[in-house]
């Protein structure tokens, strides 16, 4: 058979040839193993060569629309958390993503070049249950059990629930706290949101106290997400606030107990009550030093529709004291947490003050 060798003339254009499928081991090498389409077709993988990679049998598989997990195997929790962010989550650019330059393709990646770690995502982080387990709560199921991982995202988002990926909308997205890599709601939103999906009173409570005793968060942020929530209005929820705002005050209590201890503190007088001779009670005080005129409050108030009130109560308390020459210092469970030595010269600066204001009323102390 005769084969033309002649040259194509320079006003003719090579005839086309097929271009070769792109080389996928930098892929199957890196760590990572969950892409989105879109991330894949950036470093040149095709539509087709994806669709012919998670055949049934093939080395990959599709476990979100748009997500692929790059290995036959199920996976893991950690891959589950990647695969939901990517499938609700607006990507920033991708390093590794060929740039354009000038209308030119820039060159393929080669078989040496790994892709880009993986970068954070916009407006979608981890909640829920999910988001529990990464923060540290053993209450929390593990994230390989869980049917659904739910993405808190912004409520103009078009997106809907699919398989293990379940979407919490909302208004204001929080700040996401970062924990290993992952972006995830913070504590109190996240208790909100799994509490949201829970019926078992127990699972509520175990929740709500770990939140407290290992040292999470506030009560009061948790029933302000929670009021925030609408789920005050569940009974179990309510009885598990209570619990949870009484094991509040008493971890705050315990706190300035340590405070006055630790710091040598003189020993003041624990929960009592105020009251002028043969006149109205004036309100109760968490410590109370007579000799000084100095009372400390712990401000254990929760947030609900009251509050104002509630805050307006404290306020014409703290006056009256005032007024009747009572130095009163406010305390709240968070600054004892967080800052335990500077409150502690707080309160004593206010008794060595004592020695330069005016006598106090004087008031009978009473056990509350």
């Amino acid at each position: 058979m005769n084969h033309d060798t002649t040259p194509a003339s320079p006003g003719t254009p090579a005839p086309l040839s097929p271009a070769s499928p792109r080389p996928l081991g930098h892929l199957l090498d890196s760590q990572r193993r969950v892409m989105s389409a879109a991330q894949l077709k950036a470093h040149g993988v095709t539509a087709a060569a994806v669709h012919g990679q998670c055949r049934p049998g093939g080395p990959w598989q599709r476990v979100l629309p748009g997500v692929i997990l790059l290995h036959p195997g199920p996976a893991t929790g950690e891959e589950r958390l990647q695969a939901v962010l990517l499938y609700a989550g607006r990507p920033q650019e991708d390093r590794a993503q060929p740039r354009r330059t000038g209308g030119v393709p820039a060159q393929p990646l080669t078989g040496d070049v790994h892709p880009a770690p993986a970068v954070p995502y916009a407006e979608a982080m981890v909640t829920g249950l999910a988001a529990l387990s990464l923060h540290g709560f053993v209450s929390a199921p593990p994230l390989l059990s869980l049917d659904h991982v739910d993405v808190l995202v912004p409520r103009t988002r078009r997106l809907r629930s699919t398989d293990f990926a379940r979407l919490v909308r909302t208004t204001a997205m929080p700040t996401p706290v970062q924990r290993d890599g992952v972006p995830v709601a913070p504590v109190p939103r996240a208790l909100a949101d799994a509490i949201a999906q829970l019926s078992d009173a127990s699972a509520v409570r175990r929740l709500l106290t770990e939140a407290v005793r290992a040292g999470h968060c506030e009560p009061a942020a948790v029933v302000r997400e929670l009021t925030q929530a609408r789920l005050l209005t569940r009974p179990h929820v309510v009885d598990a606030v209570d619990s949870l705002l009484a094991e509040g005050r008493a971890i705050a209590e315990d706190r300035l107990y340590r405070m006055v201890v630790e710091y040598g503190l003189p020993d003041p007088l624990w929960n009592v009550d105020l009251r002028l001779p043969g006149g109205p009670h004036l309100g109760g005080v968490d410590a109370y030093w007579p000799e000084h005129a100095v009372a400390v409050e712990l401000d254990t108030r929760a947030p609900r529709q009251d509050e104002d009130a509630l805050w307006s109560e404290y306020a014409r308390k703290r006056e009256h004291l005032e007024r009747l020459g009572i130095t009163v210092v406010h305390l709240t469970p968070r600054k004892l947490r967080e800052a335990l030595e500077q409150q502690a010269a707080v309160v004593r600066t206010a008794l060595m003050a004592a020695a330069d204001r005016d006598p106090a009323a004087y008031v009978v102390v009473l056990p509350r």
